[in-house]
């Protein structure tokens, strides 16, 4: 991963990406995941993100996986919780009540280490990486979750008028990643009001992965 480049954009507070509320997507489309209440969900990439908070609010537990410390700390803090601070393999733990979460490189994350979970809520992690890395992301994702359903949020654009991130990540990419273990259903494709950055002209996408009980059971 592009640690210093992460690393500096949270050290010069310069987090545009961050929303100071929870996504209108998550709250409308998470229902599509028929999860039960206390059900776990994992946030990878997750920053400070208010979707952790809306999450907590409508009784799920939370797992996150974070590159930066001071993202975890404000998250934290916003939550108005002190976390137990605990070093797991070559990552850092902060704990509380319904919420772990790992700071550090998710590659070097296992399934072991992440637990069980319910469904995977991946709003900023495919699309805050380049395409080089996209591939071993998804895969190294669905290796962590066991394959465990997805709601996932990506962006369509020209990539030749914006560097990234977030990168744009069409749907035949989408379909290159996933749609050999998961069904996939494209929920909803919109404009974005004031485009990309308040600039770029582009479209969001939310898609849910998910995995039928007949391929649950040949791989279990």
């Amino acid at each position: 991963m592009q640690h210093d480049f992460w690393h500096q954009r949270w050290q010069a507070n310069q987090i545009g990406f961050h929303l100071p509320e929870a996504n209108p997507l998550l709250i409308k489309h998470f229902p599509s995941l028929q999860l039960q209440q206390g059900a776990c969900v994992f946030v990878p990439l997750c920053g400070k993100t208010m979707d952790i908070h809306w999450l907590l609010s409508q009784g799920f537990k939370v797992v996150g996986a974070e590159l930066s410390p001071i993202a975890i700390e404000d998250l934290f803090a916003s939550l108005h919780l002190t976390p137990n601070i605990t070093t797991v393999g070559e990552l850092v733990r902060y704990s509380s009540d319904n919420i772990d979460i790992y700071v550090g490189d998710i590659f070097k994350m296992a399934a072991d280490q992440l637990g069980k979970v319910d469904a995977v809520y991946d709003r900023a992690a495919l699309v805050a990486l380049p395409k080089d890395m996209r591939q071993q992301y998804a895969a190294h994702l669905m290796a962590l979750t066991l394959t465990t359903p997805q709601l996932l949020i990506c962006f369509e654009y020209d990539q030749s008028i914006h560097a990234g991130p977030p990168f744009s990540v069409q749907a035949d990419e989408v379909k290159q990643h996933y749609a050999q273990s998961y069904t996939l259903t494209l929920l909803e494709s919109l404009e974005m009001t004031d485009g990309l950055k308040g600039k770029y002209p582009a479209t969001e996408q939310v898609w849910l992965l998910s995995v039928d009980n007949a391929s649950s059971a040949r791989k279990a």
